[in-house]
C-alpha cells in the first residue's frame, strides 16, 4: 500500500510531520504496519524549472526540430526540440545541461543532460515529456505545464514533488480497509504520535447527497443479492467532457502506482486512494436501452461472458456477482468493468458508481480468474457501507464544478444496521497490557483517531466511526489502546504469574480415575479416531443420516463423526482375536454427536462417554452379560456412585439415546440409572446377531456405554472403611425362584436383609443360576455370601441366624425357597 506524505499533509495538520521522515518510518512500522519502501523523490527533480516559451522559430535545417527561446526567471536560453505544437506563453520543465532526467534517475542508465548543437542549433538541454517528468505516460509530447506559477519556480515546488512515497506491507492492514486509503493511514500516523486528527467536512457519515434540480427518471437499480452487496448506490452525469487530468491529479496518481487514463476515471482513483472506496463509472449511452438505464446486481446465469476493460474475455462462476443492464452483464462486480460500456472520449454522459461488495466474494472471484486489481485490493479487505454516501457525494460536487451536471436523483439500495457501542473498562484494558492508562488517558488515544468515547468512571463506551469495520468486541479496544501507545512503552517484565499447579478440570480426572482403575481390572484403553464409514454405523444398526459428515473427508473411512464409541470398539474385537488375543477387554473414553442436538449457542452438544466391549472366543462362567456387569459395577463402587440396573426396552425418549443403544439386544440389556433419583446414564449388554455377524464378533461378549456427565455428577467420596482384625465368614445360599424372577431383584433383597447391623460387612456375589430341563417354571440361584463383624468372630450359630433372616426377608417379597 503506497501513501504519499504530500497528499497526506494536505489533509492533515502540518504539526504532525515535524518528525524527519527516517523517525516517522521507523514509528510507523513500530505502531502501523512494516514498511517495505521509502521512495525520496525530491533529489530526482533537483533544479528542474519550469519556464516560459518566449520565441519559437522552425530549425533552419531540420522540418520535424522547433528552436525554443524560453525564460527560466532570469534568463533567455535556448532549446531545440521535436515538438512543434508548443506556442509562446507556454510553460513547460526544463532539464538544464547537467541536470538528470528525472525518469532515469537512480536507474542503472541515468541521461544526464548537456548542452550540444542538434543539426547546428545549440541545444541547452531539453524540454520533459509528461513520462520523462513521471508526470504521466506520454513520452511523444513535451508537457504542457497548468500552472500559475512564474518561470524560474522549480518544478518539484509547484506540483507537490517533494514528496516521499511510503511502501507499507499489505498485509498489515488485512482486516483495516480504512488503511488502503491515504486518509486513513494519515489519520493513524497523527494517533501514534499522540496529536488529534479532523476528517475534512465531507468525509462523514451523516452527509447528504446532492440531488438533481429537475431529476429524470433514466436510472433504476434491483439489488438481488443484498446478503453480498449490502449497499449499492448510482447517479447520472450529463454533459461530460472527456479530457486529460490537471498535471496534479495525474503526478499524486503516478506516485502512487495508478496510470491516469482521462479525467473521469482519474478523480474516481483519487477518491479510492484517499478514502480506501473504490467508484466505477460507466458510459450511460452504452448502458441504457431506449434511453433509460435499468442496472441489476444479481448472481451469474449459466455460461455468462464479459469481455473486460483489460481485454479479457471471462466465462463467469458461480461465486461472481454481476453488474448488468436490460442486455446483460456489464461489470464484473468490485473486480472491473466491462469493455462494453467503458468510457471514451465520446462519452457525454456516465453513470457513476459507488458499492460495497463481500470481501469473501470477492477473493474468490480475482483468484477464480486472476484479476488483481487496485479495486480488488481494496474491496477484499471489508469496506464499510456507511462512507460510500460521502465518497460519490464529493465525487459529484468535483465533477459538477467542473461543468457536468447531475441528471438523476442518487439511488442508494441499502438497508442500514444498528452499530452497537463497546463497553469496556480501563481495568480490563491494563490488565491485558500491564499498563496503568486511565479511562481519560485511553480516550484520549481513541479520540486522536476519531473514535467516539463516553467516560463513566472506570468505564468506557466506545463507539467505531463509520469506516472502521474491524472493532466489535473490547479485545479489540485493548489492541487500538496498545497500538496508540505504542507496544514498546509496555512493561519489559514478565506479569507475575503463580507457579502452583493448575487443577486439571474435573471431568479429566474422572477419565483418568476411570483407566486407571479399568486398567488395574485388566482392560485395555484404545483411542480410535473420531471418524467412522457410513458401513459401520449401519452394521451396527445406528442411521448415518444422523451423523455429521466430513465434506471433504481424507478416507471413505474417515467420513462420519461418531454417533456413539461402542461400534469403534467392536470393530477392533476380530482383528484382535485374529492376532491371537482370545480374551479382550477393550475401552475408550471420548466424545459423541448427534444432529439432533445443539446447546443455547446453536452448536452441536458434545457428549462424553466411556464405552467397553468384553469378548472371549471361549465361554466363560456366566453370561457375558456378567462380566461386562461385574466391570461395570467395579467402576461404580469404585467411585461411590448409587446406581440400579434395570431391564431396557427398546426405545428412549432421546435420539441420541437410541443411537447409542442401537448395537445392543435389547432382551439381553438393561439401563444404567445413576444417583439417588435413578436418572439415565447408559446402557449394558450383549449385542444384537447383526453386530455380531457383521464385526465377525464372538458369540460371548458384551458392554457398556455410560455418560460420563452423569457418573460426574452423582460420584461420591469414598468412605474409608478400616481392615476388620476378626476373621470373615463365606456360605453360599441357593433358592428356588419362579423362571421369571430376575437375578438382580434376589440380590438386592438378600443384600437388604443382611444390612440391619452396621457392625456387619456384608458381600452379595452371584455363583451360579441353574432351570432343569424337567423343570422350566423354576430356577436355582446361587448367591455367595460374606459376612464379618467389626466387633466379634461370627459363630456359625449367628451365621446360620443371619441367613435364615436373609431367606425370610427374600421369601416375604417373592416366592422362594432355600435348596
Amino acid at each position: 500500500m503506497k501513501v504519499s506524505v504530500a497528499l497526506m499533509k494536505y489533509y492533515s495538520d502540518e504539526q504532525q510531520w515535524r518528525l524527519p521522515v527516517g523517525e516517522l518510518v521507523a514509528k510507523i512500522g513500530e505502531q502501523l504496519g512494516a514498511v517495505e519502501e521509502t521512495i525520496e523523490l525530491g533529489p530526482k527533480y533537483n533544479g528542474i524549472a519550469i519556464v516560459e516559451i518566449t520565441e519559437v522559430k522552425k530549425h533552419p535545417n531540420a522540418d520535424k526540430l522547433n528552436v525554443y527561446q524560453m525564460f527560466n526567471g532570469k534568463d533567455h536560453v535556448q532549446v531545440v526540440s521535436g515538438d512543434t505544437a508548443l506556442r509562446v506563453g507556454d510553460k513547460v520543465a526544463w532539464i538544464a545541461p547537467g541536470q538528470t532526467v528525472p525518469s532515469t534517475f537512480g536507474t542503472d542508465a541515468p541521461v544526464v543532460m548537456e548542452a550540444r548543437p542538434l543539426r547546428g542549433e545549440m541545444s541547452n538541454g531539453m524540454f520533459g515529456s509528461g513520462k520523462e517528468l513521471g508526470l504521466n505516460d506520454d513520452h511523444h509530447h513535451v508537457a504542457v505545464l497548468d500552472t500559475d506559477a512564474p518561470a524560474g519556480t522549480l518544478l518539484a515546488d509547484a506540483y507537490d514533488l517533494n514528496d516521499t512515497i511510503i511502501d507499507i506491507e499489505n498485509k498489515m492492514f488485512t482486516h483495516r480497509p480504512d488503511g488502503f486509503g491515504n486518509l486513513g493511514v494519515a489519520r493513524e500516523i497523527s494517533g501514534i504520535q499522540g496529536l488529534p486528527f479532523v476528517s475534512p467536512d465531507w468525509y462523514a457519515e451523516d452527509i447528504t447527497v446532492p440531488q438533481a434540480n429537475n431529476p429524470q427518471p433514466i436510472l433504476t437499480v434491483t439489488n438481488d443479492i443484498p446478503e453480498l452487496v449490502p449497499r449499492y448506490m448510482a447517479v447520472v452525469l450529463g454533459d461530460i467532457t472527456i479530457a486529460p487530468s490537471p498535471l496534479w491529479l495525474q503526478s499524486i496518481l503516478m506516485r502512487l502506482g495508478i496510470r491516469p487514463i482521462n479525467n473521469i476515471v482519474d478523480i474516481t482513483n483519487y477518491y479510492m486512494v484517499l478514502t480506501g472506496q473504490p467508484l466505477h463509472a460507466f458510459d450511460f449511452d452504452k448502458v441504457a436501452v431506449d434511453g433509460k438505464a435499468h442496472i441489476t446486481v444479481r448472481k451469474p446465469k449459466a455460461s455468462e461472458t464479459l469481455t473486460l476493460l483489460d481485454g479479457k474475455t471471462i466465462t463467469s462462476g458461480k461465486n461472481d456477482m454481476l453488474i448488468c443492464n436490460q442486455a446483460g452483464p456489464i461489470a464484473l462486480g468490485g473486480v472491473m468493468g466491462g469493455k462494453n460500456t467503458e468510457i471514451s472520449n465520446e462519452t457525454k454522459c456516465i453513470i457513476l458508481e459507488v458499492a460495497t461488495f463481500d470481501m469473501y466474494t470477492i477473493r474468490r472471484t480475482s483468484m477464480a480468474h486472476g484479476i488483481f486489481t487496485d479495486a480488488v485490493t481494496r474491496y477484499s479487505k471489508g469496506q464499510s457501507p456507511r462512507q460510500t454516501a460521502s465518497v460519490l457525494a464529493k465525487v459529484i460536487a468535483e465533477l459538477t464544478q467542473a461543468g457536468a451536471h447531475q441528471i438523476s436523483d442518487v439511488t442508494d439500495v441499502y438497508k442500514p444496521q444498528a452499530r452497537t457501542p463497546i463497553t469496556v473498562t480501563s481495568e480490563f484494558i491494563n490488565v491485558r497490557l500491564g499498563s496503568d492508562l486511565s479511562a481519560e488517558a485511553i480516550a484520549t488515544m481513541l479520540n486522536n483517531v476519531e473514535i467516539a468515547v463516553e467516560t463513566h468512571g472506570d468505564e468506557l463506551l466506545v463507539t467505531s466511526p463509520f469506516w472502521r469495520t474491524d472493532l466489535e468486541i473490547p479485545e479489540d479496544i485493548v489492541e487500538e489502546a496498545g497500538r496508540l501507545r505504542g507496544y514498546n512503552a509496555l512493561p519489559h517484565t514478565l506479569p507475575h504469574r503463580s507457579t502452583k499447579a493448575v487443577s486439571l478440570p474435573p471431568m479429566d480426572v474422572l477419565k483418568n480415575r476411570l483407566r486407571n482403575v479399568l486398567a488395574a481390572a485388566g482392560a485395555n484403553e484404545l483411542q480410535n479416531y473420531s471418524f467412522v464409514p457410513a458401513k459401520l454405523l449401519q452394521t451396527v444398526g445406528q442411521n448415518p443420516d444422523l451423523a455429521y459428515a466430513i465434506r471433504n473427508a481424507l478416507s471413505p473411512e474417515l467420513q462420519h463423526y461418531r454417533l456413539s464409541l461402542t461400534p469403534s470398539l467392536l470393530e477392533k474385537v476380530h482383528p484382535n482375536s485374529k492376532a491371537g488375543y482370545t480374551t479382550l477387554a477393550l475401552f475408550e473414553l471420548n466424545k459423541i454427536h448427534i444432529k439432533t442436538d445443539m446447546d443455547c449457542d446453536g452448536l452441536p452438544r458434545e457428549y462424553q462417554t466411556l464405552a467397553f466391549v468384553f469378548a472371549a472366543q471361549k465361554p466363560q462362567p456366566g453370561a457375558a452379560y456378567y462380566q461386562a456387569k461385574h466391570y461395570l459395577e467395579h467402576i461404580l463402587k469404585t467411585l461411590n456412585a448409587p446406581y440400579k440396573i434395570v431391564p431396557a426396552i427398546n426405545e428412549s425418549p432421546f435420539e441420541i439415546g437410541r443411537q447409542i443403544f442401537a448395537p445392543f439386544e435389547p432382551k439381553r440389556s438393561g439401563y444404567v440409572l445413576i444417583g439417588d433419583a435413578d436418572e439415565f446414564g447408559g446402557f449394558i449388554g450383549e449385542y444384537h446377531t447383526a453386530a455380531r455377524k457383521g464385526l465377525k464378533l464372538p458369540d460371548y461378549s458384551a458392554g457398556f456405554e455410560i455418560d460420563l456427565e452423569r457418573l460426574l455428577q452423582h460420584q461420591r467420596q469414598t468412605t474409608y472403611l478400616p481392615l476388620l482384625k476378626f476373621p470373615a465368614t463365606m456360605q453360599d445360599v441357593t433358592l428356588k425362584v419362579n423362571a421369571e424372577v430376575r437375578y438382580a431383584d434376589v440380590a438386592e433383597l438378600a443384600a437388604s436383609g443382611l444390612g440391619a447391623d452396621e457392625r456387619l460387612r456384608v458381600t452379595v456375589a452371584p455363583l451360579d443360576i441353574y432351570m432343569s430341563d424337567s423343570d422350566a417354571s423354576h430356577k436355582h440361584i446361587t448367591l455367595r455370601i460374606t459376612l464379618q463383624h467389626s466387633e466379634r468372630t461370627l459363630t456359625t450359630d449367628d451365621t446360620n441366624d443371619l441367613l435364615d433372616d436373609m431367606v425370610r426377608h427374600i421369601a416375604a417379597s417373592i416366592p422362594a425357597d432355600r435348596v
